[in-house]
């Protein structure tokens, strides 16, 4: 998969009519320094909902890389995991909290609190995960399973990691759904994480 990936954008002319508006590589592409093939492109973000349709949308992914979609906003982001390296499985907790960190979303790591694998995290979120390409294993507290093109995800805010155990690599379309957790729930997860 390449790290361009073509964005169409529509919008109005002065007449209302339909046109399109940019045409291109979208602009906001993420490498991994230590492992190329693992990148993310932010094809589009929204930050507010409903979304405001205008004639003419400003490019909203400018800036740093950021994880999470705005309060009550949508991110759609495309990945592609290359196949885990052992040096993948050997990140120590402090370095998958360094990882997160750099996505601007520290409190989302959870290895070293009984996640299983060092990319474990929860987010705050509703995420549709489209498997375009490859497969991927979705790991769980307790389970895991197995994905492939054309199988989708509804991930509900629960601790999960995806590992490529494959040897070619897998490409996903994200869409981030801001999202509040129930606190009854909420209150849960540091007594079963601290109970593994």
């Amino acid at each position: 998969m390449s790290h361009q990936i073509r964005r169409v954008v529509t919008g109005h002319d002065e007449k209302g009519r339909a046109i399109v508006i940019s045409d291109g590589p979208a602009p906001s592409v993420h490498a991994n320094k230590l492992e190329p093939d693992w990148f993310s492109v932010d094809i589009w973000r929204t930050h507010e909902m409903p979304a405001e349709i205008v004639a003419r949308a400003p490019e909203p992914t400018e800036g740093p890389r950021r994880q999470m979609p705005a309060k009550n906003g949508t991110v759609l982001r495309i990945n592609s995991f290359p196949p885990e390296s052992d040096a993948v499985r050997k990140i120590t907790p402090a370095d998958s909290l360094r990882a997160f960190e750099a996505l601007g979303n520290a409190k989302a790591a959870t290895h070293g609190k009984g996640g299983r694998h060092p990319m474990m995290h929860r987010t705050e979120s509703v995420d549709y995960a489209l498997i375009l390409s490859g497969e991927i294993t979705m790991l769980l507290d307790d389970e895991e399973v197995l994905l492939k093109a054309g199988d989708v995800v509804v991930q509900c805010g629960t601790n999960h990691a995806w590992s490529n155990r494959s040897n070619a690599p897998c490409a996903i379309a994200f869409i981030l759904i801001d999202g509040t957790f129930d606190p009854q729930l909420e209150a849960k997860f540091e007594t079963a994480l601290a109970s593994d």
